[in-house]
Formats: structure tokens, C-alpha cells, sequence
């Protein structure tokens, strides 16, 4: 705020001395007044620079530590959502708003906020300037400022809602141009390029039609602004002309007056320009505001109760859910329980709701009824963090980051030493390959895990829940994407990972399945029957005919 008060001090002191100069120097051919005027020409210059200087990296600094914090707090806030607003919500848009709508707020909330003090300061400043020398002109001049403000206030609306337009449009290119590239394989493998091109050029066209609109009408303010500065200085000039012929006031005079008129103008078109910024960032802000309107759907309890490390027994009783907008209940009335040391398979046909249930357990959604304990705890009554720090996970999705094979096996914890980063490895059958890669454990695994192939992607995930050693592990589908001889050599290290653990275990493989100390058989949401292997096979029910099916399938290959 100093260094913005100093600039337009430091602006009048300049043209002041040009006052000076021309009627102390040039007109009273007195060139014994020069060297000081010069020497106060040079001083203020170097003030003014360091001014300016100051001021500009003072703004940027605070400018840029706004756009981080707010970045920051957004990202937090969507990193809180639950999954069905991922599922949703275009990837593409959201990062729109999180990056540039975040950045044009920045513009007016603190450029804008700089803008309008330095530009009021500059109007108070230069217009008391100008009613010093002249009063009369000073009031002429102040006449055009209110045209400048009902102009810009106009035209405010209608950018604001082409910058609405424009805003939207830019999140939708951004989200077609992530979809198709973050799917590139499977445009290519089914020959849509062309489709895929023709869909990002018609978000793109809508993109360019609303710029040209927004360039139009941002021209037409600027031609109105333009126009009335003419009038305005015209004005001006032509009552100078004759105020210096009545002697009223010196050519010096004159000459300062109209350029504190053009530094009287400049802020004044300014703050008008700004009512355009403003609306931009409006539009911005009501994209942003409705991100943060966005309410998890899991909401961490007030005081959360405390959970060090836990025994492992989880209990499912009478759980109920359904996904927003599905129409169907994903898991219905749904009763098991599992204690430590315990195996409990649960299986069923794709859609029976298996996966469900384990995300619900990891809190990323919360039942409609019923509850689910870890140690005759509420998990709802659970922090997340502590809740999910006693599971570890192999999801059915095999999920890697864009970093090294060290590091995304570290994820399950962080704080582990090198020795139990390779047990974990060789446990999982996976030390062998990474050891192969050109630069072993530190190999980068590029974006979504491409540059291996799916069962290395599913050999490191499964060393990332061994390494996290937690009491209670969930299994989903986890030889997905192995061939037979590696699926059988993951055997024994996943049993040896289930000693002493509580764990839920979903697998198409039902000799997987079979060792398991209970099996769920899960029918559309419902259980449809529970107990061991060889009793479910001895009723004859659906456990028998999925099995049955299952081993058709496996014709000539050995159990």
C-alpha cells in the first residue's frame, strides 16, 4: 500500500518539474535554473524506479502466494470428495477450474484490489493537481469521468455472461482432450482418431466462437472508452486555448495541465477496463463456488474416536447402498462378519456387488443403512486416516502413479527400509522383473502405469499392500492380469499375507476362493448363501453352479 501511494506522488513530481521547466527555463530563457531541475529529473527518476520496482515484486510475491494457497485449498477440498463426483464430473473441467479459473480470480481479487487504490489514489492525486492550476478545466476534465463509468458498467453484463460461455467452454475442450489422449489406446485400437478429432474440434470452435465474441465487444468498450477520452481532451484543449489567451493561464501551465489530464484519463479508463476483469471473474468465481459447494459425501466425524492399531474384526450388519442416480441397490441388507486369521471369499457374478462392499469398508462411501465395525467401532465414527491405515488394499483397477517402482511400492508406507521394500517385492513376485528393468527399482513407470505390462502393474500393487503390513487386508481380483504360472506362483506369498491378517478376498478364481475359512455368495446385492467350500458344494445352490462353471472353463488345465 506504501509503494502504491508513492507511484502516483512520484508520477505528479515529474510532471511538476516539466512545469518548471518550461516556464522557469524555456520560456524565461533562464538556463541557470536547468541544473537543478536536472538533478531533481535524475533523483526522482532513480526513486521512481526503485519504486516501481519494489511495488512490481511485492505484487507478483503476493500475488503468486495467493494463487498457491487458493490452488491449495481447492485441491484439498476436491481431494476430499467421494469417488461419485470423480465419476461424474469431467476430469478435464475440473482441472479448468482448479488452474485458470483460480488464476483470473487472482487477477481482480489482488490485482484488481492494487488496481483500484493506485487508480483512485492517481484520480485524487492528479485531480487535485489540476485544480490547483485551473479550476475551472480541472472541473471540465472530471465531467468525462462519469461516462467512462456508466459505459463500462454496461457493457460489465454482457461480458460477464460471454465470459460464463467462455469459461465453460474452455473446461469442456479441457476435458475432451483428456479423455481421448488419457484413452489414446483404445482410440487407436478402435480406429476413432478421426471421431475423436471431429469431437475436439467442435468443443474447440466453441471455444474460438466465444472468444471472437468476447474480443467484440471488449473492442466496442474500448472504442466507446477511446471516443470519450477524444471529447474530453478536445474539450479541454479548446478552453485551455482560451484561458491562455486571457492570460489565465501559461503555456507551462497549459502544457502540465493536459498531461495531468492524460494521467488523470489513464486510471479512470483503468478502473473501467476493470468492470470488464470483474466480470470475468465473476463468471470464474461461480464456477469455482460451485466446486466448493460440492459437499463429500463421507463426512469425517466431529470428534472422531482414536484407532491405533487394530485387532482386525470387521462386521457388516444389515448394510444398504445404492450409487446416486443408479436406481438399484448395490448391497442390500447385507450381514458377515471376519476376525483375525480368518479368510472370508466373497464371490459372485460381475455386478453382485462384491467391490462395493469393500469400498464401503474403505469408507470411500458410507451405507444409506446399516454399519460396518473395525473392532466394534462405527468406522463412520473413525477418522478416514486411521481407519484406512489398518487396511491394506489390491483394488481391482490396478492403480500405479507416474513415479518409480520404489516409490509407488512405498506408498503402502513410507517410512519402510530397503530390506522390507524387497521382501515385499519377492513376495509378490515381482523382484525378478524390476531387477530386469534398465534402471531396477528406481525405473519410472510412466503415466497410469503404461510402461509396464498389466501384470507387472498388478505384482507392484500387491508388494505395496504387503509392505503396509496392516491387520486387516482386502484382496480384489488380485491375480487379475497374471498368466496362469505367475497367478499360481502368487499363491502361496498372498496366503503367506493373509497369516495372521483378517481378510476379505474377491476373486473370479474360485480355487483361489476355495481354502477360504468362509465364503459370501453375494446375487445382485443380496447374500444368497454362506459357509465353506465343500458345504456350498454339497447344497447345490449358486456357490455349486459357479463353481461348476468355473472349472468347465478350466477344462484340461490341472487344479
Amino acid at each position: 500500500m506504501v509503494f502504491v501511494g508513492l507511484v502516483p506522488a512520484a508520477d505528479a513530481a515529474g510532471v511538476w518539474l516539466f512545469k518548471l521547466l518550461v516556464d522557469d527555463v524555456l520560456v524565461a530563457r533562464d538556463l541557470g535554473a536547468f541544473p537543478p531541475l536536472a538533478i531533481a529529473f535524475v533523483g526522482l527518476t532513480l526513486v521512481s524506479g526503485c519504486v516501481s520496482m519494489a511495488d512490481g515484486y511485492l505484487s507478483t510475491w503476493i500475488g503468486e502466494r495467493f494463487l498457491l494457497d487458493l490452488r491449495g485449498e481447492v485441491f484439498n477440498h476436491v481431494q476430499g470428495l467421494s469417488s461419485t463426483f470423480f465419476d461424474r464430473r469431467g476430469l478435464g473441467d475440473t482441472l479448468s477450474r482448479i488452474t485458470s479459473d483460480v488464476a483470473t480470480i487472482e487477477t481482480v481479487v489482488l490485482s484488481g484490489l492494487t488496481s483500484v487504490i493506485s487508480n483512485s489514489l492517481k484520480i485524487v492525486v492528479f485531480g487535485a493537481v489540476l485544480f490547483v492550476l485551473q479550476w475551472q478545466m480541472a472541473l471540465l476534465a472530471l465531467l468525462t469521468a462519469p461516462f467512462f463509468l456508466v459505459v463500462s458498467r454496461f457493457f460489465a453484463r454482457r461480458i460477464k455472461e460471454i465470459s460464463r460461455e467462455q469459461r465453460r467452454r474452455v473446461g469442456a475442450l479441457t476435458s475432451v482432450a483428456e479423455e481421448s489422449l488419457g484413452n489414446a489406446v483404445l482410440v487407436q485400437t478402435y480406429n476413432r482418431q478421426k471421431a475423436e478429432n471431429a469431437r475436439f474440434r467442435r468443443e474447440a470452435l466453441g471455444s474460438f466462437h466465444a472468444q471472437l465474441s468476447a474480443t467484440c465487444w471488449r473492442g466496442l468498450l474500448t472504442a466507446l472508452l477511446d471516443i470519450i477520452e477524444v471529447v474530453g481532451v478536445l474539450l479541454i484543449i479548446g478552453f485551455g486555448a482560451w484561458q491562455l489567451t486571457l492570460g489565465a493561464i501559461t503555456l507551462g501551465g497549459l502544457l502540465v495541465f493536459l498531461a495531468y489530464t492524460s494521467l488523470l484519463m489513464s486510471p479512470v479508463r483503468r478502473l473501467g477496463r476493470l468492470a470488464n476483469s470483474v466480470a470475468s471473474a465473476g463468471a470464474s468465481a461461480e464456477r469455482l463456488i460451485e466446486l466448493l459447494d460440492q459437499r463429500p459425501a463421507v463426512v469425517v466425524a466431529t470428534r472422531p474416536r482414536r484407532l491405533d492399531r487394530a485387532s482386525g474384526t470387521v462386521d457388516f450388519s444389515h448394510v444398504t447402498f445404492s450409487y446416486p442416480g443408479s436406481g438399484r441397490f448395490a448391497a442390500l441388507n447385507v450381514s458377515f462378519d471376519a476376525h483375525p486369521n480368518e479368510v472370508v471369499a466373497l464371490v459372485g457374478v460381475s455386478g453382485a456387488g462384491k467391490s462395493t462392499l469393500t469400498r464401503l469398508l474403505l469408507r470411500l462411501h458410507d451405507p444409506q443403512r446399516g454399519q460396518i465395525t473395525l473392532d466394534g467401532r462405527d468406522i463412520r465414527d473413525l477418522d478416514p486416516i486411521d481407519l484406512r491405515r489398518n487396511i491394506a488394499a489390491v483394488l481391482q483397477e490396478t492403480l500405479v502413479m507416474d513415479a518409480t517402482i520404489r516409490e509407488n511400492i512405498l506408498w503402502g508406507r513410507p517410512d519402510a527400509s530397503d530390506e522390507d521394500l524387497e521382501r515385499a517385492a519377492r513376495d509378490a513376485d515381482a523382484h525378478t522383473f524390476i531387477t530386469m528393468l534398465p534402471d531396477g527399482y528406481e525405473t519410472r513407470v510412466g503415466q497410469r502405469g503404461r510402461l509396464l505390462s498389466g501384470g507387472q502393474r498388478q505384482r507392484v500393487a500387491i508388494a505395496r499392500a504387503l509392505i503396509r503390513d496392516a491387520p486387516v487386508l482386502v484382496l480384489d481380483e488380485p491375480t487379475t492380469g497374471l498368466d496362469a504360472a505367475s497367478g499360481h506362483r502368487l499363491v502361496q506369498p498372498i496366503r503367506r499375507l493373509m497369516a495372521g491378517r483378517t481378510t476379505l478376498m474377491i476373486s473370479h478364481d474360485l480355487t483361489l476362493t476355495a481354502d477360504a475359512d468362509r465364503i459370501v455368495v453375494l446375487d445382485h446385492g443380496l447374500v444368497a448363501e454362506t459357509g465353506t467350500h465343500a458345504g456350498l458344494l454339497a447344497s447345490e445352490g449358486l456357490y455349486a453352479t459357479l463353481y461348476r462353471s468355473a472349472q468347465g472353463e478350466r477344462t484340461g488345465i490341472p487344479r
